[in-house]
């Protein structure tokens, strides 16, 4: 049965984390997108400060080639990662497990993977990988998809699934919004940004799923 996995990874244990030594208050979230060692160059952005060299702001890293800006908006950076292929990390191990990414975001404190096998061996067999490697993951939720689930629960971690329904029931949808970012943030224990990063992504899945279900013919 498919299987959803939350853990953690201590910050400075992830080839991006070099960013926290010189901008700890940043906030990290790499795209949705599975690196395969030599094929995929991810896209990540960097949220929460204003920098004229954001670049620089990562040193230098085992697990990094290269790292380029793409895209600037106030204080958010779209930037692109080239990672060196002969070193191994979370991101690789899931690549070799064939381990969906569904969501990785990193602060100043840790990062955080949600992550999706189609069943709980290929969970352990990620788990093992890692102990293997000793990358220091630590798992901190674990459940299975179950079939009652409807398409659009099952696309929502419980994370998005928990802020959006608070924001839902705090008025963030309301016209004009009854609470912030930054309440919703303090009421989950969490940063503005990953408030952002839930709400942004949550509603991209619950839309996606909506209107495939509206365009898949009838049987």
């Amino acid at each position: 049965m498919a299987t959803e996995a939350t853990f953690t990874v201590p910050s400075e244990q992830f080839p991006l984390g070099t960013i926290f030594e010189q901008l700890p208050g940043v906030t990290v979230e790499l795209e949705r997108i599975i690196p395969a060692r030599d094929v995929v160059i991810p896209y990540f952005w960097v949220r929460g400060t204003a920098v004229d060299d954001v670049e620089g702001a990562f040193t230098r890293h085992p697990g990094v080639k290269q790292i380029d800006l793409i895209d600037s908006v106030e204080d958010e950076y779209l930037l692109r990662v080239e990672w060196a292929v002969d070193y191994d990390d979370v991101l690789t191990t899931l690549t070799e497990t064939k381990i969906a990414l569904i969501e990785a975001v990193g602060t100043n404190k840790q990062w955080t993977f949600e992550v999706r096998g189609d069943a709980r061996s290929e969970i352990a067999a990620f788990q093992s990988r890692c102990r293997e490697l000793d990358i220091p993951i630590t798992l901190t939720e674990l459940h299975a998809l179950t079939p009652v689930e409807t398409r659009t629960e099952a696309a929502l971690t419980d994370k998005q699934q928990e802020t959006l329904e608070l924001a839902f029931e705090r008025g963030y949808f309301e016209s004009p919004r009854e609470v912030t970012m930054e309440d919703l943030g303090d009421d989950l224990g969490i940063s503005e940004q990953a408030v952002g990063s839930r709400l942004r992504r949550g509603i991209k899945q619950i839309l996606g799923s909506t209107l495939t279900d509206a365009t898949t013919p009838s049987r």
